[in-house]
């Protein structure tokens, strides 16, 4: 089993990275690989609904970042999204790479653990989270909670590090992750067929 953890912050060793190495440390020691996916600190074009992704490959017609995470989404069991707060919503470039990573791959994330964890100095947590959350449940994926909202605060990484309860909700969020995805393996294992899908209703309110 393998979690792909997303720095959406364009510092690659920032806040957003100490948080997702505090979920990671207790993947690891559950047993369950990662890898930390840097999103990068290059511009992130946005969805500029072409539809060219229907053509069922899971990848987005502009080539980039987005496609190269996508590669290694397929062979992912589960998600951890992390982002920085840019004026109480995660920063644009994340924002654009969540639009297209979902629309274009969506089946890659269904019914696949994901969870949210943001980093501030001060406030907008509570607004990222439920920004960023939307994409998880949209895409039919379990939500992994902690103890509290997945949240650190900091303005550098050595801050985070003084923020007790907020690594404390990482290391939850963490064993949490691990123990979903081997409930997860036992049910296949023991015969729990998927959920039955139907066709998705789309209802058009303007008449």
């Amino acid at each position: 089993m393998k979690v792909l953890l997303v720095n959406g912050s364009p510092h690659s060793k920032g806040c957003t990275y100490t948080a997702l190495c505090e979920v990671e440390k207790e993947l690891k020691k559950a047993g369950i690989d990662t890898e930390i996916f840097h999103i990068g600190d290059k511009p992130i074009a946005g969805c500029i609904g072409c539809a060219g992704c229907a053509s069922g490959q899971h990848r987005c017609i502009i080539d980039d970042v987005v496609n190269r995470f996508l590669e290694k989404a397929e062979e992912a069991d589960g998600f951890i999204f992390g982002s920085p707060v840019y004026y109480a919503s995660a920063n644009g470039a994340m924002i654009a790479f969540m639009d297209r990573i979902f629309y274009a791959g969506s089946k890659i994330f269904a019914y696949k653990p994901g969870a949210c964890v943001v980093s501030a100095r001060r406030a907008g947590t509570t607004a990222t989270l439920d920004q960023m959350n939307k994409y998880l449940s949209f895409s039919r994926m379990p939500v992994v909670s902690s103890q509290y909202w997945n949240m650190v605060h900091g303005n550098r990484p050595e801050e985070v590090k003084q923020d007790l309860e907020g690594l404390q909700i990482m290391r939850v969020l963490g064993r949490n992750m691990a123990w979903l995805l081997k409930c997860i393996e036992a049910g296949k294992q023991a015969g729990i067929p998927m959920p039955e899908e139907e066709l998705k209703a789309r209802t058009n309110f303007i008449r």
